[in-house]
């Protein structure tokens, strides 16, 4: 099991490097985009002009991911960014028949089950949405400004470890860019190496 979680790991982060001539840059206006989410309903971004938003990639069945929803980081982080205004889109972008994929109403069976508080769950079966934001890793976070710049990408917090004991340790830089965003400052780390399971792309 520490093999297979190392050899993820390692593929994760080999998958998070981030090519010098990628299409999305912090700083820059963040790509529109449009999805149905486990409701049915069409999400699009620009709908939320105005607001702060996060992008959350997630695959249930990624020991990383696991760790957040675990030990409830992920659903206080959605609890605490929601209600201060905050949209939250958890993004499923494993294909079918690939680890992670899960129908509309199995998305809604895990967000009730764990006690999830995205604002939307939004079904990504053929990649779309990831290919545009180059999410490569679940959980891989961004965040965009109410003037629909993207102002943070990377990581959820600084311990690349499928161990939930090494949260509380943890620079939790989702957290910390959301606080600086919503006090209107800048995002001071911007750009963090995300960690866990590549995303399940066809």
């Amino acid at each position: 099991m520490i093999r297979k979680l190392a050899l993820m790991l390692f593929t994760g982060l080999l998958a998070a490097v981030h090519p010098a001539s990628a299409a999305v840059t912090v700083g820059q206006p963040a790509p529109d985009f449009t999805g149905v989410d486990s409701q049915g309903k069409t999400q699009r971004l620009s709908d939320y002009r105005g607001k702060v938003v996060v992008l959350e990639w997630t695959n249930h069945e990624c020991p990383f991911v696991e760790k957040h929803y675990g030990a409830g980081n992920m659903q206080t982080q959605q609890q605490e960014a929601t209600g201060k205004g905050v949209v939250w889109l958890s993004v499923i972008s494993s294909a079918p028949g690939y680890e992670g994929h899960v129908s509309a109403a199995e998305a809604n069976q895990l967000t009730a089950k764990r006690g999830a508080s995205p604002t939307a769950v939004i079904l990504d079966p053929e990649g779309k949405i990831g290919r545009l934001y180059e999410a490569k890793t679940t959980p891989h976070m961004y965040i965009i400004d109410r003037d629909g710049k993207l102002v943070y990408m990377g990581g959820i917090d600084s311990i690349p470890s499928a161990n939930a004991a090494d949260i509380p340790k943890a620079t939790q830089y989702v957290r910390q860019a959301l606080d600086e965003v919503l006090a209107g400052k800048p995002v001071s780390q911007a750009v963090t190496r995300p960690y866990g399971c590549s995303v399940k792309y066809r």
